[in-house]
């Protein structure tokens, strides 16, 4: 195996094509990372004789893992107190971001390393940067999963690449979405069509899908809730959709447990966001994809613009005790940061804080 180390992270703009990139995205040094070329990425140096261990429970290659719940390990909180159970699900959360040009850098300022990192895809950058992204904050030494967006992979081969990507880097882990694009770019129309389609010695351990506690736009409750049972085979883990609800969630994950789906669930929860901040990501994660999800939830702009009217701490605390009942089986929590990583992980650090010091958690 082949190690190139270089000097400085990929350019998540200039990653946009997977020829240019793929014979670089090999095993490396986790304190390097790729930069850019002239055709993508590219090495910086010749490959050295042997490689170092990389990433946490790492997996080899050709192993093969059951599809199975039992993959991710759920922590049983429902015996105790409410603020311990909401702080066991704050000393580990998922902070989900976009993949933009100054975002590793606000990462890896702010963020400490028992803070998983989930990666979006998006039509405008492709999944190029998606990966990239999540390759270079594994070599920083963040859990790191990417978003792997069915619509935009145009067949085995690729998603063959893509795998062999994010294995290199000592990832293990991925999180599988149908995508936002208008048309599949090939042979992948959904999220179960690409499960369906990882070989058998993919290597992975942990294979995310998503969950819809919100009426989806498009879809009845009862086929999302049906999709869910149909990927049960190949995921171990579903994220639910944000809302801000939280009845609305406890809700959903009791229907998702009487249908008999029994993997574990993080919840999802918008982070601490600015209104005037977010809208101007809109620029960056592109006008029609920020449309799009507005569609999706048609009262994200009211809850957020109104004086009160969103507070992640208020939202998380209401989800309890009922999530952290062991038969809901809740791994955490998933929180959309929408790149307010600084606000959002001020907020996690001063309610953790809170937490402890007055329940001596």
């Amino acid at each position: 195996m082949a190690c190139w180390p270089s000097a400085a992270p990929c350019s998540t703009t200039t990653a946009r094509a997977w020829p240019a990139c793929t014979a670089s995205w090999r095993a490396t040094s986790p304190s390097t990372a790729l930069i850019p070329g002239a055709g993508g990425c590219r090495p910086t140096a010749t490959p050295s004789s042997s490689c170092p261990t990389r990433g946490r429970d790492s997996v080899a290659h050709s192993a093969t893992v059951a599809y199975s719940a039992t993959a991710h390990v759920v922590r049983p909180v429902g015996t105790r107190g409410v603020g311990r159970g909401l702080a066991a699900f704050l000393r580990a959360p998922r902070y989900e971001i976009f993949p933009t040009d100054d975002i590793l850098a606000v990462v890896a300022q702010y963020v400490p390393k028992e803070v998983t990192i989930t990666v979006t895809a998006s039509p405008r950058r492709g999944l190029p940067a998606t990966v990239h992204l999540a390759v270079n904050l594994a070599r920083l030494g963040y859990r790191a999963i990417p978003h792997l967006s069915a619509r935009l992979i145009r067949d085995r081969v690729e998603l063959g690449q893509i795998l062999e990507a994010v294995r290199a880097a000592g990832i293990h882990g991925i999180f599988v979405v149908a995508g936002d694009a208008r048309e599949s770019a090939g042979e992948f129309p959904d999220a179960l069509s690409l499960l369906a389609a990882l070989p058998p010695d993919h290597g992975l351990t942990e294979i995310g899908v998503t969950g819809y506690p919100e009426r989806h736009p498009f879809i009845h409750d009862d086929v999302t809730i049906q999709a869910m049972w149909d990927k049960r085979r190949y995921a171990t883990y579903i994220v639910s959709n944000m809302s801000f609800d939280p009845d609305t969630v406890k809700g959903w994950v009791e229907r998702v447990r009487r249908r008999g789906v029994e993997l574990p669930i993080y919840v999802g929860m918008a982070g601490v966001a600015d209104p005037a901040r977010l809208l101007r990501l809109s620029t960056k994660i592109g006008v029609a994809e920020s449309a799009r999800f507005l569609r999706g939830h048609p009262s994200w702009l009211a809850r957020m613009f109104r004086p009160g009217g969103y507070e992640p701490g208020r939202f998380v605390s209401a989800l309890l005790p009922d999530i952290a009942q062991p038969d809901r089986r809740i791994a955490g929590l998933h929180v959309f940061t929408f790149n307010e990583i600084e606000p959002t992980e001020r907020w996690r650090r001063e309610m953790l804080l809170r937490l402890t010091q007055g329940e001596g958690a």
